[in-house]
């Protein structure tokens, strides 16, 4: 429950009051909480504790009510015959928590006869007694007059050590004909500020500029606090030094000895000779992080100068400004993170316990309370407290760090009397540290406790297409019993995962809990799936506890983009059509692609790899769509190739590849005599100097055989001619084979029509094989899958300018 009271002393204040019943030890009754400003007189009333707890002040007196703090002061002290609390020193919020909120102490209200143990907290409240300050009066630049508008420079931050709305709210400069201020948040909660330059300067107009900054809380009545900042402008230093990384982050271990380089800043300037001289310097920084690290001006390293101590702060940040001599500056950030080590013993400390116990004391019966504590953070702060396992008692956690050591079974003093308790803390560190105590008392243990698993859901994820047998994590429960009660087995519950056993998806070790893949996964098919666990303990009988596994299967990049459109096929044209009056920016076609990936493994980007025109067409990077880039004239060719790169973005990234073939023409006839040939282009390889010596052997040993057999034919009629000429016989005409009579007249009135051999192209090597015009033209397809007939007359072909060739022999 809550309960607020005000007591007025000094002014109205309130008190804050609850109390929170946590077990059912005897011994541990409960909490209470008050709230008080800070700076209160000594003798002030913090709250009547008595009334509070219930508790008559004839019972805080007989039970000699006491307090008892951690720490070596004391700030509230208990009057027992009144049964108030009340303020015993001045307290100074600042001093007691400095910037943590809220700010509190406890102590703890032990009662004797019988014990009891009450934990008491009290909030400490900040007032605005502070006045926000700068560290220095007066801040210095030198500001190049070529100093562009946006140029930044960091300026010491205030220091308030107030918290919350007594805290600095917000920072002002005046005037702000030239500069601006910019407030940044860091990552430990601070903030740093900039000055931006908004409208250049000009020193021959002005030499010296004069501002102030001032830094103004949020407490009432509200205070400031001001610094002012003299700029001198200097002549034009036109570049800047740039930092070799914006941020700078690193690891240090909190045991690190003095001298420890840590990192090292780097900047660059263009310019050279003094104004390329680059120094840096720490911009603004807290008074204990400059005790801690010391930066070399000329070189940029960072070493440790002081003790770091991780459980005081975990990380700080430096604001590392790099200068050249002209006055140009820039600012990256360090931040340095400290890696915990276990350099500090856990501590037990006695807070109350019996000498004596009657043998007829039943069990449950409280014989001391102790409090145990490790200034380490994380895991190596993680204590676990136990004592030895021979005695009838066992230990128990009856408020956060404290143990309660209770009888656990009838005592016989008959048979022992006495009984030693050796009490043991360690950390979880590594190595482990530990500490023990030794009191006389009597204790034991039973399998009372089940496993606990550390988490209640276990999520963990794992890249597709692991290999069977591969480890994805381990379970783990602990038991808060001892010995064979406290061995942990762990089991798969086989339930059907996803239409198939859990056993033939993942396997669990019942020793250590690790969970093994029994196959490999494939994002595409199975994207995650859940199962149970059990913990089991060794205890007779067993007690056991369930937990849910949810596995989540990641994609990786396994699959390449496969293009939808254009379809590309071996056997047909698909052709884009471009008018010749196409403006810039038209639509020539659309690449479309998907990825069976997800994520950014399917995010796809279009690129236009090749093209017989680069300076015509562009791909789209996102949409893969293919537009002009220019204007189409009518010098451009009417075949256009274009390859396009479809590259998705994974790691590695895949790819598939397009071709496109675009016609710039007008007319379909146009396009259909251009196009005629176009499907027996093959792409440019390395077999090409091998089909050209092969066409030109051929059109070799043709052009030969038509000679050899074209002078045959000349010496054989020259010999007929002869005969007849010394004969008397009359002259009969003969016609050899292919040979034709055409126009009766003539000196020669036979022609001899032959084949030759071309290619089509010189840079491929394709070849045709041609027969006169006035037959029927066969034109071989090159991977000789079919062939074509068509008539052509003979002008039409002497007209085309990849015509077959004709040659007649008269």
């Amino acid at each position: 429950m809550g309960n607020w009271r005000s007591t007025d002393r000094r002014g109205r204040w309130q008190v804050l009051f609850y109390i929170l019943c946590l077990s059912a030890l005897d011994s541990v009754t409960g909490q209470a909480r008050y709230s008080i400003p800070e700076e209160q007189s000594e003798g002030s009333i913090v709250g009547n504790i008595g009334r509070d707890l219930g508790l008559e002040v004839k019972r805080l007196v007989s039970g000699k009510a006491r307090i008892i703090t951690k720490g070596a002061r004391q700030y509230v002290d208990l009057n027992r015959d009144k049964g108030l609390l009340v303020v015993k020193e001045r307290i100074d919020r600042e001093e007691l928590c400095g910037q943590t909120t809220p700010c509190s102490f406890s102590f703890e209200l032990i009662i004797e006869n019988p014990i009891q143990l009450y934990r008491v907290t009290v909030e400490v409240r900040d007032t605005n007694d502070n006045t926000p300050s700068f560290p220095k009066d007066e801040i210095h630049f030198k500001i190049s007059e070529s100093a562009v508008s946006g140029a930044r420079f960091s300026l010491e931050s205030a220091v308030d050590p107030d918290v919350g709305d007594n805290g600095i709210q917000n920072y002002s400069l005046k005037p702000t004909d030239n500069f601006k201020l910019e407030v940044h948040s860091q990552a430990d909660g601070g903030k740093y500020i900039e000055m931006v330059l908004q409208t250049p300067l000009d020193r021959e107009e002005q030499e010296t500029l004069s501002l102030m900054l001032i830094a103004t809380d949020g407490g009432d009545p509200q205070r400031t606090g001001t610094v002012r900042i003299h700029i001198t402008v200097l002549d034009a230093n036109d570049n800047a030094p740039v930092c070799g990384q914006p941020v700078y982050k690193t690891d240090v271990k909190e045991s690190s000895p003095k001298g420890t380089l840590i990192t090292t800043v780097s900047a660059d300037d263009a310019d050279q000779g003094v104004n390329g001289e680059v120094t840096f310097s720490i911009a603004h920084v807290a008074k204990e992080a400059k005790e801690l690290f010391e930066l070399d001006v000329d070189t940029g390293e960072i070493k440790v100068v002081g003790r770091l101590d991780y459980e005081k702060s975990r990380n700080y940040q430096l604001n590392v400004q790099a200068s050249d001599n002209g006055g140009f500056t820039d600012t990256c950030k360090v931040v340095i993170q400290i890696i915990d080590e276990n350099d500090n013993v856990p501590t037990i400390q006695l807070m109350s316990h019996t000498n004596s116990i009657p043998e007829d004391s039943p069990p449950g019966t409280t014989v001391a309370v102790i409090n145990v504590e490790d200034a380490d953070s994380d895991g190596n702060g993680v204590v676990l407290c136990n004592i030895n396992a021979d005695i009838p008692f066992k230990i128990e956690s009856s408020l956060t760090d404290y143990y309660t050591i209770v009888t656990d079974s009838a005592l016989d003093r008959e048979t022992v009397s006495e009984y030693n308790v050796t009490i043991t803390v360690s950390d979880e560190g590594t190595p482990p540290l530990s500490s023990n105590k030794n009191i006389t008392v009597k204790v034991s243990d039973v399998n009372d406790n089940p496993p606990k698993f550390d988490q209640p859901v276990y999520s963990k994820s794992i890249q597709e297409n692991n290999s069977p047998g591969f480890s994805i994590f381990s379970v783990r429960a602990s038991d808060a019993d001892w010995g064979q009660n406290a061995r942990v087995s762990y089991f798969l519950d086989d339930k059907q995962v996803n239409g198939v056993t859990a056993s033939s998806v993942v396997s669990v070790n019942s020793e250590n809990g690790a969970i093994h893949a029994v196959r490999s996964f494939d994002y595409e098919q199975i994207k995650s799936f859940q199962f149970n666990v059990t913990a089991r303990d060794g205890g007779s009988p067993p007690l056991s506890s369930v937990v849910a596994v949810r596995i989540l299967v990641q994609d990786q990049n396994d699959n390449a983009p496969q293009v939808l459109y254009p379809v590309q096929t071996s056997s047909s044209l698909v052709a884009e059509m471009v008018p010749r009056s196409a403006d810039v920016g038209y639509l020539v076609t659309k690449v479309v692609a998907v990825d069976v990936d997800s994520g950014q493994n399917a995010w796809l980007s279009y690129k236009l790899q090749k093209a017989t025109d680069k300076a015509l067409f562009e791909v789209g990077l996102q949409n893969g769509e293919i537009r002009t880039i220019r204007q189409v004239n009518d010098k451009d060719a009417v075949k256009q190739r274009l390859t396009v790169v479809v590259e998705d973005n994974g790691q590695p990234s895949r790819s598939a590849t397009v071709n496109v073939n675009v016609a710039v023409a007008d007319s379909f006839p146009e396009v259909l005599s251009e196009f005629t040939d176009f499907t027996h282009e093959k792409e440019y390889n390395d077999n090409l100097t091998f089909y050209l010596v092969l066409a030109l052997a051929v059109v070799s040993f043709l052009f030969i055989t038509c000679l050899v057999v074209i002078i045959s034919v000349k010496i054989y009629r020259w010999r007929q001619s002869r005969v007849l000429y010394h004969s008397n016989l009359p002259v009969i005409p003969y016609y050899p084979p292919r040979y034709a009579d055409t126009l009766g007249t003539g000196t020669l009135q036979h022609v001899y029509n032959y084949e030759v051999c071309r290619t089509t192209d010189s840079r491929k090597s394709d070849c045709k094989f041609v027969r006169p015009c006035s037959q029927n033209v066969l034109i071989m397809d090159p991977s000789c899958t079919g062939t074509m007939q068509r008539m052509q007359s003979e002008q039409n072909i002497l007209d085309e300018p990849d015509s077959p060739l004709e040659v007649s022999l008269l």
